[in-house]
This record gives C-alpha cells, sequence and structure tokens, in this order.
C-alpha cells in the first residue's frame, strides 16, 4: 500500500489503463528477481505478551521504540500522522502489520544465496535491537497464547478503516490483523501469457503449501485441532477478496479480466493529502464512473489504483508480481524454504512445465475444497485419489529439479520440506509433540524455542 506522499496522482481516464498498469511489471528473464517478506510476533521475555506501540514506564520500550532503533543502521523512517510506522532503506522495507508484528519486505534479489544472507542480517539487526527493550520475536503461523483483546492496534489510518469493516464481512478478519503471522515470496513474470501460466501453476497449489508450512496448531494456550489455524483464519475473513478466484483459470484469462475482477472487489479507503479517508463498501468501478457521494470532486488515480490492488487478499495475489500468500511464517530455514520451493517451480521453463502438468487436470471447485480442508488434515489430507503428502513430495521434487536448472546451487534450501514430505512431520506436528511431552502442556515454552 502506498505510504504518504507516494502516491500516484496520475488520472484515471479509460479502462485500459489498468490492465496497462499490470502489465508494465513483466520484465525480462535477465531482470526476474526474488522478493521475500516475513513477518513474525513480538514478545517481552519476562511475561510473554505483545508488546504495544508505546508502553510508557516502567517499560523500557515497545514497537515504536524498536523503529527508532533501527535508525542509526541506514534506516530511514516511515510516518504515519507524525509516528514511525515504517522503516526503509535501498530497496528494502520494515513495516508493522496491526497488531505489532514485525515484517521485513525483502529487496528484490537475483538468487537465494543472496536472500539467505539478507534474511540472516535482518535477524542479527532484530536481536542487537530488540535484546536490550527486553524484547523477543517468534515467527509462527497464529498468535499461541494472546487472545484477540489482548493484541495492541498499531497506529496505521489504514488499519483503523479495516478494523471497523472487518467484522462486517467475516467472522476470523480481525485474528487475521492481529494474530496471524506469514513469510511471502514476490516472483516476476515475463509477459501476460507467463503471468497466466505461473499463476494458475502457484494458485493451484498453494493448499500444498499451506499444508506444508503448518505452524499454528494452538490457540489460547491450548492445541486448537488444526494443523494451521491460520489457514483456517484466511477462510473467514472476507470472500470477496480472498481464497482461489475462478477467474485465473477461465478461458481467455488475462489482465484485462484480472481488471474486471478487481473492480467488483469492495475498496477500503483512498489516501488524499496525507490522509486516509474512509471508502469501505464502495465500488472502484462506480469510483472511476462518478466519483464518491461523500468525497464530491475527487477523482481516481493510479495511485488509488495501486492501493486497492493491495486490497485484494486471494491466495496468490497479481500486482506488478505475483505475491505467493499461503504459507504460516517458521523457522529461518522455512522462512527461506517457502521462496525456493517457489523460485524452483516457476523460474524454470521445464519445472513451470512439469508443475502444469501436475495441476493440469484439477477442478477448480476441488482446489477450492482442498484449500478449506488443509488447515486441518495437513499433509494426510486427501485430494484426487492421493494425499496431500505425495503431491507435495512431488511438487518438492520439480523444484529441487527447477532450482538445479539454475546452476547456483540453490537447491540446498529445499531440504527442509524434503525432510517434511520424508518423515510427514510439519511445524506445527513438532510443537504439538514437544506439547504432549517435555513441555508438558505449558504452549509458552515455545516462544524461547520459536525465538529467532
Amino acid at each position: 500500500m502506498s505510504n504518504p506522499g507516494e502516491a500516484d496522482l496520475t488520472p484515471i481516464t479509460d479502462r485500459r489503463q489498468l490492465a496497462a498498469w499490470f502489465d508494465q511489471g513483466s520484465k525480462p528473464r535477465s531482470e526476474w528477481g526474488i522478493g521475500t517478506e516475513h513477518e513474525k510476533f513480538g514478545f517481552y521475555h519476562d511475561d510473554h505478551r505483545a508488546p504495544p506501540y508505546d508502553p510508557g514506564a516502567p517499560r523500557a520500550g515497545g514497537i515504536r521504540q524498536l523503529l527508532e532503533g533501527f535508525q542509526p543502521k541506514g534506516w530511514a523512517p516511515i510516518l504515519d500522522a507524525g509516528n514511525p510506522i515504517g522503516l526503509t532503506r535501498s530497496k528494502a522495507s520494515i513495516s508493522l502489520e496491526p497488531g505489532g508484528q514485525f515484517e521485513l519486505s525483502g529487496a528484490p534479489l537475483a538468487d537465494l544465496h543472496a536472500g539467505w544472507a539478507e534474511l540472516q542480517n535482518h535477524l542479527e539487526e532484530t536481536r542487537a535491537v530488540a535484546g536490550p527493550l527486553g524484547m523477543g520475536f517468534a515467527p509462527l503461523g497464529f498468535h499461541p497464547l494472546a487472545r484477540r483483546d489482548d493484541m495492541p492496534w498499531m497506529p496505521k489510518g489504514r488499519y483503523m478503516i479495516m478494523r471497523n469493516y472487518m467484522p462486517r464481512v467475516g467472522r476470523m478478519g480481525l485474528d487475521m490483523m492481529l494474530r496471524t503471522c506469514t513469510v511471502q515470496v514476490n516472483l516476476d513474470f515475463g509477459s501476460e501469457a507467463d503471468m497466466v501460466s505461473k499463476l494458475r501453476v502457484s494458485l493451484a497449489l498453494q493448499p500444498v503449501a499451506t499444508a506444508l508450512f503448518a505452524n499454528s496448531p494452538f490457540l489460547e494456550g491450548k492445541p486448537n485441532g488444526l494443523r494451521t489455524l491460520r489457514g483456517r483464519v484466511w477462510t473467514e475473513t472476507d470472500p470477496d477478496r480472498t481464497g482461489i478466484p475462478a477467474v485465473a483459470f477461465e478461458q481467455g484469462f488475462g489482465f484485462e479480466r484480472f481488471v474486471d475482477y478487481v473492480l467488483d472487489v469492495p475498496m477500503y479507503f483512498i489516501m488524499r493529502d496525507g490522509r486516509w479517508i474512509d471508502c469501505a463498501g464502495a465500488s472502484f468501478r462506480d469510483f472511476m464512473a462518478k466519483g464518491l457521494p461523500a468525497q464530491p470532486g475527487v477523482s481516481a488515480t493510479m495511485g488509488d489504483w495501486a492501493d486497492h490492488v493491495t486490497t485484494v487478499f486471494t491466495d496468490v495475489r497479481l500486482k506488478r508480481f505475483l505475491e505467493m500468500r499461503g504459507a504460516d511464517a517458521g523457522s529461518p530455514e522455512m522462512l527461506h524454504a517457502l521462496p525456493a520451493f517457489w523460485t524452483g517451480l516457476l523460474y524454470d521453463p521445464a519445472a513451470l512445465a512439469a508443475a502444469g502438468a501436475l495441476v493440469r487436470d484439477w477442478p477448480v471447485a476441488e482446489m477450492q475444497a482442498l484449500r478449506v480442508a488443509v488447515p486441518e488434515g495437513g499433509l494426510t489430507t486427501p485430494f484426487g485419489g492421493r494425499t496431500v503428502r505425495e503431491v507435495a513430495a512431488d511438487a518438492v521434487a520439480i523444484a529441487r529439479d527447477g532450482l538445479k536448472a539454475r546452476g547456483l546451487g540453490e537447491e540446498v534450501y529445499l531440504a527442509p520440506l524434503e525432510e517434511i514430505v520424508a518423515t510427514g512431520e510439519t511445524q506445527a506436528d513438532k510443537w504439538l509433540r514437544l506439547f504432549h511431552g517435555e513441555w508438558r502442556g505449558d504452549v509458552s515454552r515455545i516462544f524461547a524455542a520459536a525465538a529467532i
């Protein structure tokens, strides 16, 4: 989403501008990058509570002080109504999710080795700044202890608008905002046809990734009966903007058809003069045609469109790149296995063709049903006469071949996934084993075990 002062004020005068906006993301293969985003829960070491934005005495600090502690390391602040709510350095940024989840949006990098180095540097910087504040960070898919009301709210104007809107459209939208963490990878496409191929493969396999990366088996201190509560949350957030959109598999799908889909996703907001304006539920299609009734004289701009696209929460989001959104956050090795998995599948032509063949005959309705089933069943979920674990083994093998074809030795980063498909034990299964064993039912021990 746009930060204050960053919006493109070009007026929208023709619907073709919107399709062209997506097409401008097309790049030659030599310029394809790998950009990883990952979130983690902050906690105080003494009581495991989520740090508020600015706790005041007697606490030494909270999220605001954490952001300020990064600035001497070359990070420049991003402000919202005078409050630091993010940081930028070079082509990377640090941002806050609504409940204070701390997110690195990494730079687009040429290979996975550079991504691993970026991750290690970020973790070192985070530990150095958070330690003196009495804080740690744990990348988990859903907060294992906190109730919804225990979580703080960050002072970002757009989050207040979403906070008011979410309960109108889904049972768990506020949980998505406050109590979940993900890892995502952003990958490029070379043309409209290349985008379509990659989008279809990645949408079809997203439930498989959800099962592989499952890492949220606890709710408020107890097992929740699922492998990924985060995965379940996304099935009950907002049906107008989430899931596996059937339109992506229709004949003739491309940028223009996706524009039609996005135009029918209800709006959240626009920004004017550094201020977020609540438009929740309004139609962007109507906004283009006749403005907003509550904002006379305000016309739609390309900056408004760019912001609106970021409020589409499909399992794979098309922007000027493709964003894989189906995985729980996890250990550093798993945080990096996610970009390795999707890079291997999508960036080598032979691997993309093999992945396409794997999913070619899957009916859309069955993919959508699988998405609903895997939060509980995980790798044991039946699908097409097989189990998700068996499908995952095929997908990981294709990803390995794709990475080997790149000739950079990047396939080493798939090792955690290869162990999962070999043993059937996900991160969630590991935590449940510890909970019922040496932890003796004390979920709070997960913070020390998962801390970065």
